[in-house]
C-alpha cells in the first residue's frame, strides 16, 4: 500500500514537472511568434503609411524648405516617389548629421538615409545600400573674372575646401603634386564660397550639384564653375538601409529602376539642371552589398 502511495506522488510530481516545462516551451514558443509578427521593416511602413528617412537638411538634395516648409530636394524627390509606388503615404525626414546618419539608422531611429550619401566601402561595412541614384563629381568655383582658364593655372595659387570632404583630399592631393601652391581648410560651405568671392582664395573644391544650386540662388556671387574640367572624384549616389531589411531594399530597388525605364528618374534630375551624365542605367547602376 505504501508502495503504491509513493509511485503515485512520484507519477504526480512527474506530471507536475512535465506541465512546467511545457508551460516554459509555451512561453519561449510564444515569444518567438510574438517577435515575428513584429513584422519587418517594409511591413512596418506600409502599416503605417510613414517612411521616415534621414537627412543632415543639405540642400539641394535632402531638406526641409524654409517657405514651404515641405521635404524638398533631388534626393527627396525621389524617395517620395518611390514612397508613391510603394503604396506609403508619407515621407518624413528627420534632421541628423551627416557624419552620424548611419549610426542613426542602425541604431532604428530612422528607416532609411537618404542624403547624397556615395556608396562607399567602408560604409558598405556599416549599412546596405540601394541600387545607384545618380552620381556626381566635384567642381572647381572661381570668381567670374578670373584669369584661371584650367588646373594648369592653379599652381601658384591658394585653394579651398570644406573639412570632412573628399573634395578636400582631392586639393591636398593637388598640393603634395605641386598643382596648387597651399590648400585653405573651411567648416562651412557658405564660408568656402565666400573666401573665393572676396578673393581670400583663387579658386576652391566642392560638390558640382552644391556648386550649381548655389550659384543659381545666390546672385551676389560673382563666381562661375571651372570650364572645361574632367572630375577626379566621381560618385554614385545612393540610399542606405539597415543591412537587415532585405525586403525593403528590394521594393526601394524595384520602384527604382522602374523610375529609371519610364523616364521619371530622369524628369527629376532635370528639374534640377542635372543632365544625363548625373544619370545611371539599370545595368551599371547595380550595387553588390557586402552584407
Amino acid at each position: 500500500m505504501k508502495k503504491t502511495k509513493l509511485m503515485l506522488k512520484v507519477g504526480l510530481l512527474a506530471f507536475v514537472a512535465m506541465l512546467f516545462l511545457t508551460a516554459c516551451q509555451s512561453s519561449k514558443s510564444s515569444g518567438t511568434e510574438s517577435s515575428k509578427s513584429s513584422g519587418t521593416t517594409l511591413q512596418k511602413v506600409k502599416k503605417s503609411g510613414i517612411l521616415t528617412v534621414g537627412s543632415s537638411n543639405d540642400a539641394p538634395f535632402a531638406y526641409i524648405d524654409t517657405k514651404t516648409k515641405k521635404f524638398s530636394g533631388v534626393d527627396a524627390d525621389i524617395i517620395k516617389e518611390i514612397a508613391k509606388r510603394m503604396g506609403v503615404k508619407k515621407v518624413e525626414m528627420k534632421q541628423v548629421p551627416f557624419e552620424n546618419l548611419i549610426v542613426e539608422l542602425n541604431k532604428g531611429s530612422i528607416d532609411m538615409v537618404t542624403d547624397a550619401m556615395y556608396i562607399r566601402k567602408d560604409r558598405l561595412q556599416k549599412a546596405a545600400f540601394t541600387d545607384v541614384w545618380y552620381k556626381e563629381g566635384e567642381a572647381v568655383v572661381i570668381p567670374k573674372n578670373s584669369s584661371v582658364k584650367s588646373i594648369d593655372d592653379l599652381s601658384n595659387k591658394v585653394v579651398g575646401a570644406q573639412k570632412g570632404t573628399a573634395f578636400l583630399d582631392i586639393a591636398e592631393k593637388w598640393k603634395k603634386e605641386g598643382k596648387v601652391k597651399d590648400v585653405q581648410i573651411f567648416g562651412k560651405q557658405t564660408d568656402l564660397m565666400l573666401a573665393v568671392n572676396t578673393g581670400k582664395i583663387a579658386a576652391c573644391v566642392t560638390d558640382g550639384i552644391v556648386a550649381n544650386y548655389t550659384l543659381s540662388k545666390d546672385p551676389s556671387l560673382d563666381l562661375k564653375i571651372l570650364t572645361p574640367y574632367k572630375a577626379e572624384e566621381t560618385g554614385k549616389i545612393g540610399a542606405a538601409v539597415r543591412s537587415g531589411d532585405k525586403s525593403l531594399l528590394k521594393e526601394v530597388n524595384k520602384q527604382l529602376n522602374a523610375m529609371k525605364k519610364d523616364g521619371t528618374l530622369k524628369k527629376i534630375l532635370e528639374k534640377y539642371n542635372l543632365d544625363d551624365s548625373y544619370f545611371v542605367d539599370v545595368k551599371d547602376g547595380i550595387t553588390k552589398n557586402i552584407q
